[in-house]
């Protein structure tokens, strides 16, 4: 079996290597400080098309496949920017796969687009005290109110969230790749 690369997939760990050639360690360090989220690194690739590799062409994708968005993200992760910079993508990538296989075609209008453009970013939560990773004893929910969603969860040390919380991406004054929960105002 022959496992070397076609010329496509060259030429898109190449594309990527140069567009992570643009965000040295100074700015990875910086990142590790800030525990901010890299805004101009998944701008980057939101900009050069890259959101969309493996998302449908008829929603602003590339229509590539799984393989070409891994190659992808083990071009990023080889690259200064590590697990750091293939975190702040892969959700994007690979997160949104359920809505393009099993999504309505309004789901895939309303929710693909900004993700590919950058406008939106997926997040996912995988664990509560007492949880672990078996994610089907979750009780964490997703509620809608207007045209806002908030999530209902519990804290560690299962002292219940006394108010609703919206999920909001801001720079964190700790250490914690951007994400917080933010009372709901």
């Amino acid at each position: 079996m022959d496992f070397s690369l076609s010329a496509e997939q060259q030429t898109i760990r190449d594309a990527v290597a140069k567009i992570c050639a643009r965000f040295g360690d100074d700015y990875w360090l910086a990142r590790d400080r800030d525990g901010g989220f890299p805004d101009d690194f998944h701008r980057a690739f939101a900009e050069a098309g890259w959101l969309g590799i493996a998302m449908p062409q008829d929603h602003g994708g590339a229509g590539l496949g799984v393989t070409e968005a891994a190659l992808m993200m083990q071009t990023i992760a080889e690259s200064g920017a590590g697990m750091s910079g293939a975190s702040a993508l892969h959700m994007n990538i690979f997160g949104l796969n359920p809505v393009v296989v099993f999504g309505t075609d309004e789901q895939k209008r309303r929710m693909l687009p900004p993700l590919i453009a950058g406008k939106d970013k997926a997040c996912f939560a995988v664990t509560e005290p007492n949880v672990g990773l078996d994610t089907l004893k979750l009780k964490t929910k997703a509620v809608r109110d207007g045209d806002r969603m908030f999530f209902q969860a519990r804290r560690s040390g299962y002292r219940p969230l006394r108010s609703r919380a919206r999920c909001s991406f801001s720079p964190a004054p700790r250490r914690s790749n951007g994400w917080r929960a933010a009372p709901k105002a």
